[in-house]
């Protein structure tokens, strides 16, 4: 049972009879009017038993982005309803305007509509249905929640990929459907075409010649159907925010936008998250669901306060298969991280694979290490330089020992990461 503000003023217009008549016995009776009131109301209420209430499936969405609950009432009773319903979520998922007033006839159904917007990554589920009904005085309305299910999965944003257009087209000049064809080493031969002044020599095909007038050379097109392997660390070091971001969710913004590239490209996507043990594994998809595949893996993907056992990951790795690929790994360039538990398995790695590190760089020690305005100040720009240091040599460590760095803030990191992958495409490197 719930009073509504009605009762109060019927409480305060009591006091008019008080005046005239102000006797401990007005005041009685007139409680005990107010008393008789509100419960002939409760007993005259709708029962909430008498609300059919059904939710219409909600889906993904990216978070971030708007999308809606859906819910239909039916008044399966034979008395008219009214009130107000309150469609609740788990704050995260980011409801709004989720109280609805309601009138309805006997038989009568209504599409009641909640606005979403998630605000992390994951299952984010709805608390329950409150419906208030009232009574025909208003003055009070019976209560009850509701147990709808309901469940919205939110997805990682990936922003990135508003630089795939310009990737793709850089793709297609790269395996002719630009009419630009590249030769080198490891690269696949295409076709025979007759030499034209500019053609590198060693690409002449003297067999081919000897049977023609003309000199002929060959052609060559991008290696396709390779493997790429991206490895995402969810351990303490991905916990870290890098403009109020986490680098977590960087790296996953990273991983998306070069598995769609890589797909398009004819290769194999690879997929595994974890720390002190596997977190997800996703085998080879194709070009059409890849991103939507990883995306869903993601979701549910969270920093983890421990560090990362490599010797497992690497094993991921090794489980996909012998067979050479590229191997991206996604995680923080923290020196301490990397030399302490990344350094001691990347001999195991780059043997049999072409491996890539790379890494989510914070601007704000740019920005510290450039301001010296106050002795405050002059003490956090050695840090940031010490640290700044720190990491470049530990960058130089890991391309001694055969590893690629791709190092960039949290904005440009994903396009950087797909233009070392076309250039390592385009030099046969895969």
């Amino acid at each position: 049972m719930v009073i509504t503000g009605r009762v109060p003023l019927l409480l305060l217009l009591g006091l008019l009879p008080v005046v005239l008549r102000p006797e401990a016995s007005t005041v009685r009776l007139w409680l005990l009017v107010v008393a008789v009131l509100v419960a002939a109301d409760l007993l005259l209420a709708p029962t909430v038993r008498s609300l059919a209430v059904q939710r219409r499936p909600i889906g993904a969405v990216r978070m971030g982005y708007d999308t809606e609950s859906v819910l239909v009432l039916e008044n399966a009773g034979r008395r008219h309803l009214r009130g107000v319903v309150r469609d609740a979520w788990q704050p995260t998922a980011g409801a709004t305007g989720n109280r609805h007033r309601v009138s309805l006839s006997p038989g009568d159904r209504v599409l009641l509509r909640t606005p979403l917007r998630p605000r992390r990554r994951g299952d984010l589920r709805a608390v329950g249905v409150t419906a208030r009904l009232r009574g025909p005085l208003g003055l009070c309305a019976r209560q009850k929640t509701l147990d709808v299910a309901g469940t919205v999965r939110s997805l990682p944003p990936f922003e990135s990929r508003k630089h795939l257009p310009s990737r793709l087209a850089r793709l297609r000049e790269l395996d002719g459907r630009a009419a630009v064809r590249v030769r080198g080493q490891g690269t696949e031969f295409d076709s025979l075409r007759e030499y034209v002044r500019g053609d590198d020599v060693r690409s002449i095909d003297w067999r081919a010649s000897a049977r023609n007038r003309n000199v002929v050379v060959r052609t060559w097109q991008p290696e396709r159907d390779r493997r790429v392997v991206l490895v995402l660390d969810t351990s303490r070091t991905s916990a870290g925010r890098v403009e109020d971001v986490p680098r977590l969710d960087s790296a996953m913004d990273a991983a998306l936008l070069l598995a769609a590239l890589a797909a398009r490209a004819g290769d194999r996507i690879d997929f595994v998250a974890g720390d002190r043990r596997v977190r997800a594994r996703l085998r080879s998809r194709g070009a059409r669901d890849v991103a939507a595949s990883l995306q869903d893996t993601m979701a549910d993907l969270e920093p983890v306060i421990a560090e990362a056992d490599w010797s497992a990951l690497a094993g991921a790795v090794t489980q996909f298969g012998r067979q050479r690929a590229l191997v991206v790994l996604l995680t923080p360039l923290e020196p301490s991280a990397v030399e302490e538990g990344l350094l001691p398995v990347l001999p195991s790695l780059t043997r049999h694979h072409r491996v890539v590190l790379a890494s989510v760089r914070d601007p704000e020690l740019e920005r510290l290490a450039a301001t010296r305005g106050t002795i405050d100040e002059v003490y956090d720009a050695a840090a940031a330089e010490q640290a700044m240091v720190r990491r470049r040599r530990t960058a130089e460590l890991l391309r001694a020992v055969g590893l690629d760095v791709v190092d960039a803030d949290a904005e440009r990191l994903p396009p950087a990461l797909a233009d070392h992958y076309l250039t390592l495409k385009a030099n046969g490197l895969l």
